[in-house]
Order: C-alpha cells, then sequence, then structure tokens
C-alpha cells in the first residue's frame, strides 16, 4: 500500500519529439504508460499523426497542479528555449 500511494504522488510534466520533429508537451502520472499511449496512437491527437515521438525531456512533481502549472509554463516557451531545457538534462 506504501508503494502505491508513493507512485500516486509522482506526476511528470515532459516534452516529446514527434517523427516531425516538433515537440510536444504534457503531464502525467505515469510516464511510461503515457509514452506508450502516444506511441500507439491513443494519445494527445496532436501526436497521432506524428508518430514515432521520443520522450526528450521530463520534471517530476510531487502534486498534479504543480505538474500542470508546470505544463503550461513549459508550452509558452519558445522552441530554442525548449531545446535548452533538453539540452540541460542530457
Amino acid at each position: 500500500m506504501e508503494k502505491e500511494a508513493e507512485q500516486e504522488n509522482r506526476n511528470y510534466t515532459y516534452l516529446v519529439r514527434c517523427a516531425d520533429g516538433t515537440f510536444y508537451c504534457g503531464w502525467t502520472n505515469d510516464l511510461d504508460k503515457r509514452i506508450k499511449a502516444h506511441n500507439e496512437g491513443r494519445g494527445a491527437k496532436y501526436t497521432r499523426s506524428r508518430r514515432p515521438v521520443t520522450l526528450v525531456y521530463w520534471e517530476e512533481f510531487s502534486t498534479k497542479t504543480e505538474a500542470m502549472q508546470r505544463e503550461a509554463a513549459v508550452k509558452k516557451l519558445t522552441r530554442q528555449q525548449k531545446e535548452r531545457l533538453i539540452a540541460r538534462k542530457e
């Protein structure tokens, strides 16, 4: 039960690079499952026609609200700023 509670407290803001070179930003509480969904065409409408996607950046948060706020902030970044985020993570 403790392990389940720990997993519930994990929330992620993530960036994927689509096959056409564009970025998609989202949030999730299960990163592996979400990336798999994107690549199976069950993710966001935006990524369905741009598969496969590759996870290139993520941040972990303890609450859904924090992850969603960060997603909104990342979506406002320019492409160059997103590329800098990715480069720092590598």
